[in-house]
C-alpha cells in the first residue's frame, strides 16, 4: 500500500503473478502488467507473485494473501497476465470472479483481454459459468458412466465384502472385552475399516445381531 496517500476511487491496483520453476522470472509477466497499468491509469499498491507452485497446487501462499486482502478492501481492481496463471480451473476461476463481484473488485486479465468491468467481461463471466456448469455434468456423466460399465462387467463397486471370520472376531473380542473400538481395530490388525468396527462392536454391546 502507499503510505497515506489518498486514491481516487476504483484505481488501487493489485497484480498476482505466478511461475511453475524456480527457474522461471516472471519479468514478463511484471513488463506486461505494468506497462498495461500505467496505460488503463491504475495505480498498483501491492503485488503478490507465487513461484515454483503448481497451478492445481491448494496452497499457493500469495493467492491466499491476495483473496484475503480483497476481503479487506485493501485493492479495487486485480490485474493478472493470464487467467491460467490464476486459476486451477474453470471451477476456480468462476468462485474467485463471483468473490469479486460480490467485493466489487474489477478483474483483469491482459493476454485473455477481458476486463470485468466492461460488457465483454460480464458476457464473460456468464460463459465461464456456463462452462464450469458443462464441466462439472461431463465428469458427472463419465463417472455414471464408467460405472455402469464396471457393473455390466461384473465388477463389484464399493466397499469389498468383508470375510465371515473376521467379523467373528470382532463380535468375539467385542463381546469378551472390554476393548474400545479403537483397541479391537488394532487387535485384528486392520482387517476390517475402524467404522465397521465400530459399528460391529456397538451392535454386539447392545445385544443386536451383526447385520453383513
Amino acid at each position: 500500500m502507499l503510505d497515506g496517500t489518498i486514491m481516487p476511487p476504483g484505481r488501487r491496483t493489485a497484480l498476482y503473478l505466478r511461475v511453475s520453476t524456480a527457474d522461471q522470472k516472471p519479468d514478463l509477466q511484471y513488463d506486461d502488467l505494468r506497462g498495461y497499468a500505467e496505460r488503463a491509469g491504475l495505480v498498483i499498491v501491492g503485488d503478490y507473485c507465487d513461484v515454483a507452485v503448481s497451478g492445481r497446487h491448494e496452497g499457493r501462499p500469495q493467492l491466499n494473501a491476495l483473496m484475503a486482502a480483497a476481503r479487506k478492501r485493501e485493492f479495487d481492481c486485480v490485474l493478472v497476465w493470464k487467467f491460467d496463471r490464476f486459476a486451477r480451473s474453470t471451477r476456480h476461476l468462476l468462485t474467485a470472479l463471483e468473490e469479486f463481484r460480490h467485493l466489487g473488485v474489477r478483474f483483469i486479465s491482459v493476454q485473455d483481454q477481458i476486463d470485468t468491468d466492461s460488457p465483454a467481461g460480464r458476457a464473460m463471466f456468464t460463459i465461464v459459468g456456463a462452462m464450469a456448469e458443462l464441466e462439472s455434468a461431463l465428469i458427472s456423466e463419465r463417472v455414471t458412466a464408467g460405472m455402469k460399465a464396471a457393473k455390466a462387467r461384473g465388477k463389484h463397486l464399493g466397499r469389498p465384502p468383508i470375510r465371515r471370520a473376521v467379523v467373528a472376531e470382532i463380535e468375539a473380542l467385542a463381546a469378551s472385552t472390554d476393548l474400545s473400538i479403537r483397541q479391537i481395530h488394532e487387535k485384528i490388525g486392520g482387517k476390517a475399516s475402524r467404522g465397521l468396527v465400530g459399528e460391529i462392536t456397538k451392535r454386539i454391546r447392545s445385544g443386536r445381531p451383526t447385520a453383513l
